[in-house]
């Protein structure tokens, strides 16, 4: 420790042997001091040597967790870009299946509105197809007409023989052509008559056609028996035509309807 002057200027007022004795005592204090400063220090800086290795492996702790969180920030950016790529490639393949059905969508209207439009071209062609068949039927219908009578005026002077020869019938009075109210409606009978067929009264009904039809029949067949139980009579049903094809005379056949070739009424 310092020694002052003044210390020093008493110490040369003392015996030499003492002051020796004072002297070496002060430099043994001095050195003792110097040693406990020194042993203080060291242990001090120990200490902090100490903390800072232990700072230091903290530190290189948090180093390596935010070098591994890095890592892991780096592959899930790596992922996420390529998420984003993928994205960016689904949102391209997104763009073009929509400008492809945009594009079919303008090829649809554009088919639809050639289609309405050919939908009106076909409702004209149908509308005069229509006006061109009525006109056709009202002429076919005429020549029928005309062929019917022709079929009927010829039956009522022949059929009376061959119903007579064929099914033992003699007619009362004639055959003729008549409206008859059934229901609510006229029917028109081609042949309307009555005669007697073992003594028992009966009504004769006959339908002239071209070339008759199954419908046709079973139509001829149903007025038939309405006309039979309003007038209260058994009747006679026949069917005369210029042609009867194999499948219509099985029908009739099997319908137990007699049936007369238009040459058997020129014979």
């Amino acid at each position: 420790m310092p020694v002052s002057v003044a210390f020093i200027k008493r110490l040369e007022s003392v015996d030499p042997q003492l002051r020796s004795v004072l002297i070496a005592m002060l430099e043994e204090i001095e050195r003792q001091r110097e040693e406990s400063v020194t042993k203080r220090e060291f242990n001090e800086l120990r200490d902090a040597v100490k903390e800072l290795a232990q700072a230091q492996t903290r530190t290189e702790q948090r180093l390596e967790e935010l070098a591994e969180a890095q890592k892991k920030t780096e592959a899930r950016l790596d992922s996420l870009a390529q998420k984003v790529e993928e994205l960016t490639e689904a949102q391209k393949r997104t763009e073009a299946r929509v400008e492809e059905l945009a594009e079919a969508q303008k090829k649809t209207e554009t088919r639809v509105e050639e289609l309405a439009e050919a939908q009106k071209r076909t409702e004209e062609e149908i509308r005069a197809l229509a006006r061109r068949l009525d006109v056709v039927e009202e002429r076919v219908e005429g020549i029928s007409n005309s062929v019917g009578y022709s079929l009927e005026n010829r039956a009522y002077g022949k059929i009376p023989l061959l119903l007579r020869d064929r099914f033992g019938i003699e007619i009362d009075g004639r055959l003729v052509r008549k409206y008859v109210t059934v229901g609510s409606k006229f029917i028109q009978v081609n042949i309307y008559g009555y005669g007697r067929q073992n003594g028992r009264k009966i009504l004769i009904l006959g339908e002239c056609k071209v070339r008759p039809s199954k419908k046709e029949i079973l139509r001829f067949e149903k007025y038939a028996e309405k006309i039979s139980t309003q007038e209260g009579l058994e009747i006679f049903p026949l069917v005369v035509a210029h042609d009867f094809p194999p499948p219509i005379e099985e029908f009739l056949k099997e319908k137990n309807i007699p049936y007369f070739w238009s040459y058997e009424l020129e014979e």
